[in-house]
């Protein structure tokens, strides 16, 4: 009964964009793919090739593979935590990532690296962190007495004004693309200062890096030159990365993950994404458009329009995760996502469609005629 609601739902929504005098465009559809779904898709071969079939049926375009998570890798790494990669090394009988990449490209699907930079998530066990100390975590201006205490919205943050956190990270960077030549793009994630409050970035190194370069004794929280500063950071560490990579892959795909709408992130991640795509520093934005409510959505895509950036470089992701109960709402966002330019509508994430047949319905009849 529920997938017949479904069914007709979508059927309605694409009637009624029809009879508005929508185009009926082709659209690119990606889809991320979380190693902390369960069963994770990279520690077996029958996951992968499920992921696969699945991606086939949907008309899926992109796969955004995540790899690296909270300091650890699902790839070769000496510099990170390869438990995790090599736990799957053994379930698989051979290298997963490599199945995947093999299997999705004799599919014609493309493959690209997702990879959560600067932040730790609860790892107190990370590798760069028993490196370095908690020097390297960002932390705002109160005194802190136990690891605990630089935790942020349940997850520690790495600076990204540290010069030992961005070589530490990119010389991961450099790992992965080493590994895998044939990956299509990498896509960075948590590439920003976390946005629970704007007064972080307070740390020793941070501080003495921002006094040498402005001349300024003492630090103004919320002033235009503190601000400018670790907005700075944020590009500088992302331009770093995306050398990396184009100097080992000259022809990959770099991009980037952004907040929405963009007065957060500019303002309090502070992302300047729009400033990313058009300086040629990522060739696209995949930017986060999570929300259960259609309307909010639907603003988050006008303010995306309004930045005034080539939309073929930007997609919108939709937060599946956040629309179980309410399909009608993941559908609305389809259609809203389909029209809304030429990049890639992106869904977060696989695991929430294996979850909830309704949604993994709508989108699977996505492309067809309904009559």
């Amino acid at each position: 009964m529920k997938r017949y609601v479904s069914i007709c739902i979508l059927a309605l929504l694409i009637i009624l964009a029809r009879d508005a005098g929508c185009e009926e465009a082709k659209v690119r559809l990606g889809l991320f793919v979380t190693v902390l779904q369960e069963p994770a898709v990279l520690s077996s071969r029958a996951g992968i090739s499920a992921l696969i079939d699945y991606a086939k049926k949907a008309r899926v375009n992109v796969l955004f593979v995540q790899v690296y998570r909270a300091n650890q890798a699902w790839f070769p790494s000496i510099v990170a935590d390869a438990a995790p990669y090599n736990a799957c090394l053994k379930e698989v009988r051979g290298d997963p990532l490599g199945q995947l990449i093999n299997e999705a490209h004799a599919a014609g699907i493309e493959v690209h690296a997702w990879m959560n930079m600067l932040s730790l998530g609860a790892n107190k066990d990370a590798v760069i962190l028993k490196k370095y100390g908690t020097d390297i975590l960002t932390k705002n201006r109160y005194e802190k007495s136990s690891l605990e205490d630089y935790k942020i919205d349940g997850q520690y943050f790495l600076e990204p004004g540290d010069p030992r956190v961005r070589r530490e990270l990119t010389d991961i960077v450099g790992e992965i693309l080493s590994s895998y030549p044939s990956l299509d793009g990498i896509q960075y994630d948590y590439i920003r200062y976390p946005d629970k409050d704007p007064a972080y970035g307070y740390t020793d190194v941070n501080m003495h890096r921002f006094k040498e370069a402005s001349g300024l004794s003492h630090i103004e929280e919320g002033s235009l030159v503190w601000d400018d500063w670790k907005r700075g950071q944020v590009t500088e560490f992302l331009g770093e990365l995306a050398e990396k990579a184009r100097s080992i892959s000259p022809d990959i795909q770099v991009s980037a993950t952004g907040c929405a709408p963009y007065s957060r992130a500019y303002h309090e991640a502070f992302q300047d994404w729009p400033y990313w795509i058009e300086s040629g520093l990522v060739d696209f934005v995949t930017v986060m458009s999570y929300t259960p409510d259609s309307q909010e959505f639907e603003k988050y895509v006008l303010d995306i329009k309004n930045r005034g950036v080539d939309l073929k470089k930007v997609n919108i992701a939709i937060g599946a995760y956040e629309m179980a109960g309410t399909p009608a709402s993941f559908a609305s966002q389809l259609e809203l996502c389909k029209r809304a330019g030429e990049g890639i509508c992106t869904i977060f994430h696989y695991g929430s469609l294996v979850l909830y047949t309704s949604l993994s319905d709508l989108l699977l009849m996505w492309y067809n005629d309904i009559k």
